[in-house]
């Protein structure tokens, strides 16, 4: 039986951080700011996840002011934020100290109530004894004195040089669709980081690309996986099947620019009277694994591997 450790310490250039490790596997979360899950990696090897010390990524600016000023950094790592995506309501400066419960193989991470948006966002985190696998679960509590309507979005900012699979919808629909697409206004259908196969789409990460690419889908198998440094990542969740998400019906999408790329699920649009709370959980594993040769057969032999 493994045993899951929890340890305070700092990392990098992010200040106080909280360690959660089986001994195999290793999680950090930011304490100082965030909170961010800033590292997801083996024991001694690369971090999946993406990394900004550089602060290089970030919004400022007037209409900063209804949250009494400050700049949003990206920080990297997985972040909880809200559906649909607006300036400046969703780039709230997360700059402050973080509130930490720990609970049995994890914690509770909670930032104070945004300003002018009044609500609160929690990222709880646990983590698999044996197996170093991590459930999060995401909370939005509304504060306000009136309803708001919203979906929890959780993105993962993974590091660069991967190879990203997402599985399609192949639900036998008969003489009605089965999927649904979307696309950003800057992704264009010829990208050649883009593989549209059958059953599954192909996101390369290529550093240094200059032009932005986003896409999303109704998934339906409720899973992604990213293959960098000889391991894989693999995303999960639960997704409702013809529910209310938002951009037209997304429940997965994904991002990539010169510098990372995203891994996004997100809950259904939902009006969170005042004092409720939605909920959005997500499953990660990591892997031993190489990427695969680009062939269909060969996602299958994972997906039936890692996820079915």
């Amino acid at each position: 039986m493994g045993k899951v450790t929890i340890t305070e310490t700092t990392y990098q250039n992010y200040g106080k951080c909280l360690e959660i490790s089986n001994g195999t596997v290793q999680l950090l979360v930011t304490t100082d700011i965030g909170p961010r899950i800033i590292r997801y990696a083996f024991v001694g090897g690369e971090n999946m996840l993406f990394e900004d010390t550089a602060r290089s990524r970030k919004e400022t600016g007037p209409a900063f002011d209804k949250f009494g000023g400050g700049t949003w950094y990206i920080y990297g790592g997985h972040r909880l934020w809200t559906s649909p995506e607006g300036m400046p309501k969703s780039y709230y400066p997360d700059n402050e100290p973080v509130h930490v419960e720990i609970i049995e193989n994890g914690a509770v991470f909670t930032p104070p109530v945004q300003k002018w948006n009044q609500y609160q966002l929690s990222i709880s985190v646990t983590m698999c004894p044996d197996t170093g696998s991590v459930t999060l679960g995401h909370t939005v509590t509304n504060h306000a004195a009136w309803p708001v309507e919203l979906a929890p979005w959780a993105l993962t900012v993974l590091a660069p040089g991967g190879t990203e699979i997402v599985p399609m919808p192949t639900r036998d629909t008969g003489l009605l669709s089965n999927r649904l697409l979307a696309l950003w206004p800057y992704a264009k259908m010829n990208d050649p980081r883009v593989t549209w196969g059958d059953k599954y789409i192909t996101l390369r990460q290529q550093p240094g690309a200059t032009q932005n690419f986003k896409l999303g889908l109704n998934s339906e198998h409720g899973y992604a996986m990213y293959f960098n440094h000889g391991d894989v990542f693999i995303k999960r969740f639960t997704p409702v099947l013809d529910g209310n998400y938002p951009d037209g019906g997304m429940s997965f999408e994904t991002f990539t620019d010169g510098s990372f790329l995203e891994m996004e699920t997100l809950g259904e649009t939902t009006v969170i009277a005042p004092g409720d709370t939605a909920v959005h959980e997500e499953r990660w594993m990591l892997a031993k694994e190489d990427a695969p040769a680009m062939d269909e057969a060969a996602y299958d032999a994972l997906a039936a591997k890692y996820v079915k």
